[in-house]
């Protein structure tokens, strides 16, 4: 092979870096004790005045920006190792959530599993490794979205997955 990098993970699917930035930003506030949230469906309590931040906190807004630039990075400079490298930790993130051993929105839990999720059932089409390398997140995924989706009362996709072969 050249030294050429391969580029053909890129062309998968937009969703992941339109749809995870906000979603794994509120899965990792839910972790993160330098956050102030609200996460989506929580409440928070206490008398903290509106519009004030305890120093050292990061807002919701803040995080998801992080979590663009991060993915932004990831795409114009990382590579295949890396961007599956990522949506690993976004694995463990969902089925930390879905099992219950992470506190976590089940909500952003279920969109970020449905994303990675349909990310790595489309890997079969690509030449190289990465669709075996998946499999053993792909089952937890699998596991952990029919988990979540019975903690959430409705769907939360923006969009259908893309079909990938076969004839109409």
């Amino acid at each position: 092979m050249s030294g050429r990098r391969r580029l053909d993970w890129l062309g998968l699917t937009p969703e992941p870096e339109r749809e995870l930035p906000v979603a794994v930003a509120a899965l990792r506030a839910s972790g993160d004790r330098t956050a102030e949230t609200p996460v989506p469906g929580t409440r928070t309590h206490g008398t903290r005045t509106p519009g004030t931040r305890t120093p050292g906190t990061r807002t919701t807004e803040e995080l998801a920006a992080a979590e663009r630039r991060r993915v932004e990075r990831l795409v114009l400079r990382g590579s295949r190792h890396s961007w599956l490298r990522y949506l690993a930790e976004i694995t463990d993130l969902v089925t930390s959530v879905a099992a219950g051993t992470r506190t976590g929105d089940p909500a952003a839990a279920l969109l970020a599993g449905e994303v990675v999720l349909d990310h790595h059932r489309m890997l079969i089409g690509l030449p190289g490794p990465g669709y075996g390398r998946t499999a053993a997140d792909r089952t937890a995924l699998e596991s952990a979205v029919r988990a979540l989706r019975t903690r959430t009362p409705s769907p939360h996709r923006t969009h259908t997955p893309t079909r990938t072969g076969g004839s109409r």
